[in-house]
């Protein structure tokens, strides 16, 4: 199985077709070449070893954020000084999204107040046992490595993720926290991005401290109550075992949809005139 980080494939092919002019209009026709052609060059690549994709999407108002409010709270910020049209892009992210899920033979996976994480997640954690590829750039997911038969490619830099200890790995990333999700180091207030506040330095003893790659053994070792509640804020975010029990469920009742066929994938490359991608069908 291929899990398929789409937002990050979209968002990283529009940056390909942005480059340094941020004022440029959204060509929907490329973008959507781009994409599809993505899927098909990576799908072709490793199609033989971990068999079909399964597109994993993001839905809107995440269920981190009500437990976190501060969560990605500044990337409405970034976004606005960007010069990007972003409402023009996630619609037609969401239009090509859609196409992909009427028109295309793979499995789409979107659940309400879910990430793309929560879906990629939830499916390593009940397949595991078979040879699963998570295509995506995201660190994130360096901590479904502790599977032995979970693998990573981050098809923008065309590079294999790895680290030789996932779980200590994912201890270490509930420490220090995580900037561009908003989420400060374990020793730092809540809301400081949002307030302007600088981070409490993290010190190489805060890190020795937390001894050894058992993650409940660290959460259990905590004698200071405020620096216990850091953690479990950082953990209950970061940790893909804190996924909701009803998005898991979602997710694995939309995963054993039966597949769709190939049947109208034809028309749909004639009606948006992909004449190059045309040539290579076979490859979807």
């Amino acid at each position: 199985m291929i899990l398929v980080d789409l937002n990050q494939v979209m968002i990283s092919n529009l940056m390909i077709q942005v480059g340094g002019n941020k004022d440029v209009n959204l060509d929907e026709n490329l973008f959507r070449h781009m994409i599809l052609n993505s899927l098909r060059s990576n799908r072709t690549k490793f199609h033989d070893k971990y068999g079909e994709l399964v597109i994993c999407c993001d839905d809107k108002n995440f269920w981190r954020k009500q437990t976190f409010p501060y969560y990605k709270a500044n990337r409405k910020k970034n976004r606005e000084q960007s010069g990007i049209n972003w409402s023009s892009v996630f619609n037609t992210l969401n239009k090509v999204r859609d196409e992909i899920e009427t028109f295309f033979p793979y499995k789409v996976i979107r659940v309400e107040t879910a990430e793309a994480d929560d879906v990629i997640g939830t499916l390593v954690k009940h397949n595991h046992d078979e040879p699963l590829l998570i295509l995506s750039g995201d660190k994130d997911f360096i901590q479904l490595h502790k599977y032995p038969k979970v693998r990573q490619y981050d098809p923008v830099h065309k590079r294999w993720l790895s680290d030789k200890n996932p779980r200590r790995y994912l201890i270490e990333h509930i420490a220090k926290g995580d900037r561009g999700d908003g989420i400060p180091n374990f020793i730092s207030p809540d809301g400081c991005f949002v307030n302007g506040i600088r981070q409490k330095p993290l010190r190489a003893k805060y890190l020795d401290n937390l001894k050894g790659d058992n993650i409940n053994d660290v959460q259990e070792a905590f004698e200071d109550e405020e620096l216990k509640r850091g953690w479990i804020r950082n953990r209950l975010i970061i940790d893909l075992e804190y996924i909701p029990e009803g998005i898991e469920k979602q997710v694995l009742n939309k995963f054993d949809t039966p597949q769709k066929g190939r049947d109208k994938m034809f028309n749909y490359f004639i009606t948006h005139k992909l004449k190059h991608l045309m040539e290579d069908i076979s490859e979807f």
